[in-house]
């Protein structure tokens, strides 16, 4: 049996791609895709499109009647730069909208969650490299705040009421196909753009700030992964640890003039060097490795032979 899946956030960085992969995988009948607005885009018209407030219960609780829904992926949030200007709002969909979704599977009306969480759990007094599975977490950001907590209710969930919800501690995520969404990390998304369309790039990060980064071809790899594992591989029911390549802006920049020689890079710092600063620079995620036989494809290399390959077809000129 197919499960019957609810994309919340489906037109999101993350949701556009998921929603592609998992109509290819259990067809566009069994999947259907949400958000707050419907745009005129290929999520809306390739498939069962609804539009829905994350922040409502009664309308999740319906769709999940209507279309008969077996499984919930969550993926509507307000990331880290955009949530620092409105903190209340970001804590508010952040974490409601968990709520609403974890308080369906409680009642039985789903039997699983995918509910994503962000290297932003981490802050400034976490070990930087290598960051371990279990640390020191005291984010300083409002989305690392909000994700924390949702960790911390997943888990209680889980014990608690027996919830089968499953989470991944995104790194930064790069994608040629949608455009950057308000992250910390979209840098090294906007770098290749801004390459190809002027052969130049202002970085809004310090040239050696490291980051733990990764695909999406890998990130939605590692999402249908972890929902496809039998519950009892999953021993982690706050968040697994997730991990692919580290890099620094100056790395990126030294693999895109391999493409493009003339391609040149400067740096001004802004108010989300701070939000980076106190971010690991990479992450042990043997866990999720042993756990449900996580691994990744890409490497910054053959990421960005990629990238450029299909941003080409974008024109530019």
């Amino acid at each position: 049996m197919n499960p019957k899946i609810l994309i919340i956030g489906a037109c999101g960085q993350i949701g556009t791609e998921l929603t592609h992969r998992l109509r290819e995988l259990y067809g566009i009948e069994n999947v259907v895709a949400s958000d707050i607005r419907k745009l005129n885009n290929d999520i809306v018209n390739s498939g069962i499109f609804e539009v829905i407030n994350a922040l409502d219960f009664n309308q999740i609780e319906h769709l999940v009647e209507v279309h008969h829904i077996t499984d919930i992926y969550l993926m509507a949030a307000l990331l880290s730069a955009t949530a620092e200007k409105n903190p209340a709002f970001a804590w508010d969909l952040n974490m409601n909208s968990l709520f609403h979704v974890l308080n369906l599977a409680k009642a039985k009306k789903i039997k699983k969650v995918f509910w994503p969480s962000s290297i932003a759990v981490f802050g400034p007094t976490t070990p930087r490299e290598n960051t371990p599975q279990y640390t020191i977490m005291e984010p300083s950001t409002v989305y690392g705040i909000s994700k924390q907590s949702g960790e911390r209710w997943c888990e209680y969930y889980h014990t608690h009421f027996g919830v089968d919800v499953r989470s991944v501690r995104y790194p930064g995520l790069i994608s040629w196909s949608t455009p950057p969404g308000g992250g910390t990390t979209d840098y090294a998304v906007d770098i290749y753009h801004k390459a190809l369309s002027d052969g130049k790039y202002e970085c809004f990060l310090s040239s050696e700030t490291k980051m733990p980064m990764m695909y999406m071809d890998d990130a939605i790899d590692a999402t249908i992964r972890i929902m496809q594992a039998p519950a009892e591989n999953i021993k982690i029911r706050s968040s697994y640890n997730l991990s692919a390549m580290s890099f620094t802006p100056t790395e990126i920049a030294a693999e895109i003039k391999k493409h493009i020689p003339d391609f040149t890079i400067s740096y001004e710092p802004d108010f989300r060097q701070i939000i980076a600063d106190s971010w690991p620079a990479s992450i042990d995620d043997s866990r999720a490795r042993a756990d449900w036989n996580w691994h990744h494809e890409f490497d910054l290399e053959s990421m960005t032979v990629d990238m450029l390959e299909h941003l080409k077809q974008i024109d530019y000129h």
